[in-house]
Parts: structure tokens; C-alpha cells; sequence
């Protein structure tokens, strides 16, 4: 008598297969935005401005993307030594950190809270622990390109506006952050609410210790400016490529530009900003740097491939690095 056939059970997605299908899906939205602002801005006079660029710009604005991710690097192991983390390899580290990339298109970039779980699974550091360097990391970038911001508005009239209401919200956020009572409020809150707040609010409360340690002024300071020279970089980044197309706009005005449409796309909740950064920038250079239509659009196309996509190449490159060192991290 034969035995009846079991059918083997349906294997499920890993965790970095469904990372990369999230990706691969927000590209294909990236490319259907960006098809459509090579529509409005008409084929021809696009492909005219992209013969005439000079290249190698481009590629400067990589080696400047690079340059801002070693800066921010430098930020991340200062926090792992303000939380007595040690042990981490210094090699492991950077890949670790870079690795977070990969994720650079959630919104916020809150996905870069990978790294933590990369550290838990490579070293055993519990993600509570860890996780709050990423908060910590976007306050000091939101400080960081608010002053960006603040400096290059004094190009423009009324542009001071942007920089006076970003200061509010860092402050109001700092607020929250140093206040002990404040949080531990929020936390009890959390605790108090049905379902899984119970387990969540000891997490939370050790999150919180960790985030504290991480935010008080004389732990600001050195995280803020290197935020500052990292995301200049990248500023530098649009300068340079603006030039590639012979346009005279000042460094001042493109960090204003590429600060401004920065803080828009963080502030709002999409994948990467896309779509909301894209038009902010575009927008800024055509009505306040007098770039043409063309142009315009060809220098967000090329800043943004140079910027956000690049890290997330990076950040896979940087990965799968990683996962030859460490064979079983992500494999479940």
C-alpha cells in the first residue's frame, strides 16, 4: 500500500528577501515618479541637458555621498561608547552601520533601526539598547540640516520662516526628550493601554534610559556637528552637479535647496521622501536659483541617484559583506 504523499510545506521569505522586495517595489514607484517629471519636463530638452553635463560632477557628488556616510559613521561610534558597547569590530561596525541603508527608503528612515537588529544577531546587544542611537541620529541630523537651512536662507527673503519653525519642533522634541517626568508619562500611558502596551512598557522604559544618556547637552554638541559637515557634504553634492551643467548658483543657495527639500521629505511620511523631496527641489531651483525647467529637473534626477539611491546600493553591498563574516545573521 503507498503511503500517501505529505506535500512539503511552502518556505517562507527571509527577512532580507522581503526587505529586498520592498525595495525593488519602491524603486519602481521611484522610477514611475521620476518618468513623470521627465514628461512634464519634455524628453528632448532633458536628453539635451543630460549630453551636454560634464559627468565627471556626478561622480564627485558620489564621492561626497560617501564622505557624508564616514561622518556619520564617526557619529554612530560615539554612541555605541557613550552606551558602553564594546566589543563590536571596528570593520563589522562600519558595515553594520552601513547596512542600515538599505532601508533608507522608509519613511523617516526609520528603517534604519536595522542596525540594530544586525548588532543583536552578529553580537547579542540587545536591540532596546541600540535602537536608540537611530533616534538620537535623526535629532542631530534634524539640528543639522535646520542649520543648513537657517544659513543658506539668508540668500532669499522670507527663508529665515523655514529655519523658525524647524527650531520649534527640534525644541519641542528636546523637551520631551529631557524631561524625565514627560516621558516616563508617555511610557506609564503606554502600559496603562490594552493589549500589548504591558509588555512593551519595560522596553520602552529601557529604551528611554538609553536615549536620555544619549541627548543631554554635553552629549549634543559633537553628534551635531559632525550632522552638520555630513549633510554639507551633501549639499555640496547638488553644487556640484548644477555646475556640471553650467549653472552659477552659489553654494549657499543649493544648500538651502538640498536642506530644505531634505527636512520636507523626512518630515512627511513616504518611502524616502519620494516624490515630496523631488518636487520641493526641483520647485526651489527653478523659482529661487532661475535653473530652467530642463536643468532643474536633470540635477534633482542626478542628486537623487547620487544621494538616496547610491546609499541604498551601498547599504546592500555593505550587507552582504557582513553576511559572509556572519553566515546565519539574518537567516530566519
Amino acid at each position: 500500500m503507498t503511503e500517501p504523499t505529505v506535500a512539503a510545506p511552502e518556505a517562507q521569505p527571509t527577512s532580507l528577501q522581503r526587505t529586498t522586495r520592498r525595495v525593488v517595489l519602491v524603486m519602481l514607484a521611484a522610477v514611475a515618479v521620476y518618468f513623470v517629471f521627465a514628461v512634464h519636463s519634455g524628453f528632448r530638452e532633458l536628453g539635451g541637458r543630460l549630453a551636454g553635463f560634464a559627468w565627471w560632477t556626478f561622480f564627485a557628488a558620489l564621492a561626497l555621498a560617501f564622505g557624508n556616510y564616514v561622518l556619520r559613521f564617526f557619529k554612530w561610534q560615539y554612541y555605541l561608547r557613550v552606551l558602553d558597547i564594546r566589543g563590536v569590530k571596528a570593520g563589522d561596525s562600519f558595515l553594520t552601520f552601513l547596512s542600515g541603508f538599505v532601508l533608507s527608503v522608509t519613511p523617516g528612515k526609520v528603517g534604519e533601526v536595522f542596525k540594530s537588529l544586525v548588532l543583536w544577531q552578529t553580537y547579542g546587544i540587545a536591540g532596546a539598547r541600540t535602537a536608540p542611537i537611530v533616534v538620537a541620529e535623526r535629532l542631530t541630523d534634524l539640528i543639522g540640516v535646520i542649520a543648513l537651512i537657517a544659513v543658506g536662507s539668508t540668500r532669499f527673503s522670507g527663508g529665515l520662516v523655514w529655519a523658525g519653525a524647524g527650531t520649534v519642533l527640534v525644541g519641542f522634541i528636546l523637551v520631551v526628550v529631557a524631561s524625565r517626568r514627560l516621558s516616563m508619562w508617555f511610557v506609564d500611558l503606554v502600559a496603562w493601554m490594552p493589549g500589548p502596551g504591558k509588555r512593551l512598557a519595560p522596553k520602552l522604559r529601557e529604551a528611554y534610559e538609553s536615549l536620555y544618556a544619549l541627548t543631554r547637552p554635553s552629549t549634543l554638541v559633537l553628534p551635531t556637528i559632525l550632522s552638520i559637515a555630513a549633510w554639507f557634504l551633501e549639499c555640496l553634492a547638488l553644487w556640484i552637479i548644477l555646475q556640471g551643467f553650467a549653472q552659477t548658483t552659489s553654494v549657499l543657495a543649493s544648500s538651502f535647496f538640498y536642506a530644505t527639500s531634505t527636512l520636507a521629505g523626512a518630515l512627511i511620511p513616504v518611502p524616502g521622501g519620494l516624490g515630496v523631496t523631488e518636487t520641493v527641489m526641483r520647485t526651489l531651483m527653478r523659482q529661487l536659483g532661475n535653473v530652467d525647467k530642463a536643468g532643474a529637473t536633470g540635477a534633482m534626477l542626478l542628486v537623487r541617484f547620487a544621494t538616496l539611491w547610491f546609499a541604498v546600493i551601498v547599504g546592500f553591498v555593505a550587507l552582504s559583506l557582513l553576511r559572509r563574516r556572519h553566515p546565519k545573521l539574518l537567516r530566519d
